[in-house]
């Protein structure tokens, strides 16, 4: 029977995703809803609300009502609106005003709104899978990998070559962005959001964020870190408990070696069956996205989404297939289809920690690479190797500088600004929006005000689904460059 491949079904998912969506958002993202309160008649409206109107569109929301003491109170969501007291966001909004989203919750959301929110809880429901399946599938894998490896040196050697081509990428990537922020000069064009009022997100010290991942690496409680899928911790601790093991030796070693390779199998088994879904999960998770952004905040930001989408292409089209045919020998089209279902689910779900499974049964399946060189690349990768994010972080920086001072950043500036967001990117979390909170780091290096930062919230999601596909590409080209020095260690068969 006829059966097309992976990354076709997940291409169709995403175009069909994509037109449900934007269908959504063209037909069904505008609404005006009045509300009155009738005497003596049950309302849903909060206690104290009179009357009310909501006015909804994919772009903004304005909520008017009117409290039992006569006042009127108008409040504003839009992300892109520069007048102060406008809300970016109904979650900020919620933290002022309650009554007014829930007003808006229950009688004004649109139609495209209502369908994404299901749209994103029934995507949701295929990355709880991947999710489920994340910290077994790392702590088998990994043991089995190290097992596989027989001593602390070959731990130690790839270890070595791991962490330089995280480090080396991680620096193209900077620069790259770095580069076309200086040509493109977005935060100098003529934008709209330079008076914008922007929400904040409080700075951490770079020391005390790089502390926290060292402490990360020493779990007080293993079996904690395993509930709480603290990755770092577990991938700690799993290679401790492996270099142990080996140490040991003799049948326990054997034994426990029988016991990770038949979990892997296992956990193999189910993220395989998992991935089946992934076309429909895809298609879920676009939609939500396509049908609930609108198109303002786009045009508001243009020159800046341009920006970190040229520095991205560049990055992922040019350098890393470039590293992958000279450096791993490896065809990059080849390399890339094998990718593809991890790269597509990594696009629409934003999170490279969530697409772990997949792309560890992608690099294993289909792209060849050994369970020994993955297990250990891939899990090390999606906890500290973030190209895209700190490319994203770069640009986003200097996006604000120019903004905030009318002007570039000197050279010295940018080499903080590149530093800084290398070191930041290694403590970002796998998760959606992770690097904002690493971006206030950056800026608290170079003066900018923290506040800044919520200039670019309006278009993060988006930009967000690229970088983190550039995170699982660059991972999985990774896998590729330390298998082809692996390989070229390895001792040659005798031909006596």
């Amino acid at each position: 029977m006829f059966r097309l491949a992976l990354h076709w079904q997940l291409l169709i998912g995403m175009i069909f995703g994509t037109i449900l969506g934007v269908t959504l958002n063209i037909t069904a993202s505008n609404r005006t809803t009045t509300v009155v309160r009738q005497p003596g008649t049950p309302s849903e409206l909060p206690r104290g609300i009179d009357s009310a109107a909501i006015h909804d569109t994919s772009g903004s929301t304005v909520i008017q009502y009117v409290n039992d003491q006569g006042e009127q109170v108008k409040r504003v969501v839009d992300p892109v609106d520069p007048q102060a007291g406008v809300f970016r966001s109904i979650e900020t909004l919620a933290a002022v005003d309650p009554a007014a989203v829930a007003i808006y919750e229950t009688y004004g959301m649109s139609v495209a709104k209502q369908v994404g929110g299901w749209l994103q809880r029934l995507g949701g429901l295929f990355l709880r899978m991947l999710q489920m399946v994340a910290v077994p599938l790392i702590i088998t894998s990994l043991l089995t990998g190290v097992l596989g490896l027989g001593s602390s040196q070959g731990l130690g050697r790839m270890f070595r070559r791991t962490l330089t081509y995280y480090i080396c990428t991680s620096m193209l990537a900077i620069t790259t962005g770095l580069l076309v922020v200086n040509v493109v000069r977005p935060g100098l064009k003529d934008n709209v959001v330079a008076r914008a009022h922007p929400d904040a997100h409080e700075a951490e010290s770079l020391i005390n964020v790089l502390f926290a991942q060292l402490e990360a690496m020493i779990p007080k409680n293993p079996f904690a870190a395993v509930v709480d899928s603290n990755f770092l911790s577990v991938i700690a601790f799993t290679i401790a408990f492996a270099l142990f093991t080996i140490s040991v030796g003799g049948k326990t070693a054997e034994r426990i070696g029988d016991a990770a390779k038949a979990g892997f199998d296992v956990m193999m088994a189910m993220t395989m069956a998992i991935i089946k879904l992934a076309p429909l999960g895809v298609f879920f998770l676009i939609a939500a996205v396509t049908a609930t952004q609108g198109t303002s905040v786009f045009m508001a930001l243009a020159w800046y989404v341009v920006a970190v989408a040229v520095a991205l292409a560049i990055h992922s089209l040019i350098t890393l297939p470039l590293i992958l045919k000279f450096i791993a020998k490896r065809s990059p089209v080849e390399f890339f289809k094998a990718m593809s279902p991890a790269l597509l689910t990594a696009f629409s779900s934003a999170s490279s920690n969530g697409t772990l499974p997949l792309t560890m049964s992608s690099v294993e399946e289909r792209a060849g690479i050994s369970n020994r060189t993955g297990s250990f690349v891939l899990p090390l990768g999606a906890t500290i190797n973030m190209d895209g994010t700190a490319l994203y972080e770069a640009v986003a920086v200097l996006f604000i500088a120019q903004l905030h001072f009318e002007r570039n950043l000197e050279m010295s500036e940018q080499i903080v600004v590149a530093l800084t967001a290398l070191l930041a990117s290694v403590g970002a979390a796998g998760i959606p929006h992770a690097g904002l909170v690493m971006m206030a780091i950056i800026l608290n290096a170079v003066g900018l005000p923290l506040e800044m930062q919520g200039i670019i919230l309006a278009v993060d999601r988006v930009l967000d689904m690229c970088r983190t596909s550039v995170n699982v590409w660059s991972d999985s080209c990774g896998c590729a460059v330390i298998e082809a020095f692996e390989l070229a260690d390895a001792p040659k068969p005798s031909t006596e």
